[in-house]
């Protein structure tokens, strides 16, 4: 490739960065998503307008922890979109792990810095690709309400299977799934969602995916929102997905 179009290339790049972290936080900052140091080390047992999710989001990190603890073994733990580092810090208590955090908001990552500090946990402010890790050296990859933000799943699945160890999993949670025909609605509500909080570009950053996506992948539901027992209780919206190397 001509240096000229790299240098082109890795500028749009960059740019694109910016766009979508500048975007990101003006939303997070709109939706009264950013917690002060304080809320932050009580997540996710918060009294919150967003008291609801968080119970939600509790129960599903509860049912990863402990099914990550049950393993005995040590575990290198990469959360991916970590955000303010509340899950990741979580992990970081199960015996015998290091954890990091990965995430393209630098007003977050900073914070999980100054408030989370623990000798087997850190936090990185980057983007999640090809060239971000060396190849083999995770047991444990977690997308948390994270994968919406990636425009295709099975580019940033074999992303993440090539810095699995053997027998590595990949652990997807409180993420939204959809038909084909669902997702057409849902994304027109997204359009919508974001032009009434006067930022309509981040819709061109939030994906509507399928569980069908996962084909080819092996892959096992280890949470089904759908089963009768959750139905009847409507407890938990989301799936968790378990893809194996």
């Amino acid at each position: 490739m001509d240096l000229t179009v790299k240098h082109t290339a890795k500028n749009r790049y960059q740019k694109l960065r910016m766009d979508f972290e500048e975007l990101y936080i003006a939303v997070r900052q709109q939706e009264k998503r950013i917690y002060t140091d304080e809320q932050l080390q009580l997540l996710p047992d918060i009294d919150h307008v967003y008291y609801d999710e968080w119970k939600i989001r509790k129960r599903s990190s509860e049912r990863l922890i402990d099914y990550l603890s049950k393993k005995h073994k040590f575990l290198r733990i990469l959360e991916v979109g970590c955000g303010n580092g509340w899950l990741s810090a979580k992990m970081s208590n199960i015996h015998d792990t290091q954890v990091v955090g990965l995430d393209i908001n630098q007003l977050e990552i900073d914070q999980a810095n100054r408030v989370f500090k623990k000798d087997n946990l850190e936090f990185i402010y980057d983007t999640f690709n090809d060239n971000t890790f060396d190849r083999a050296q995770f047991d444990v990859i977690v997308f948390a309400a994270s994968l919406q933000y990636f425009p295709s799943v099975i580019n940033v699945m074999k992303q993440a299977l090539d810095i699995l160890r053997p027998g590595g999993e990949v652990h997807i949670i409180d993420t939204p799934f959809y038909t084909p025909h669902e997702a057409e609605k849902a994304d027109e509500r997204s359009h919508k969602y974001y032009a009434a909080l006067g930022i309509p570009e981040m819709a061109e950053h939030y994906f509507h995916h399928s569980i069908s996506e996962f084909w080819g992948f092996k892959y096992e539901i280890l949470f089904d929102p759908t089963s009768i027992f959750n139905m009847i209780f409507k407890k938990d919206p989301f799936y968790w997905v378990c893809i194996r190397k």
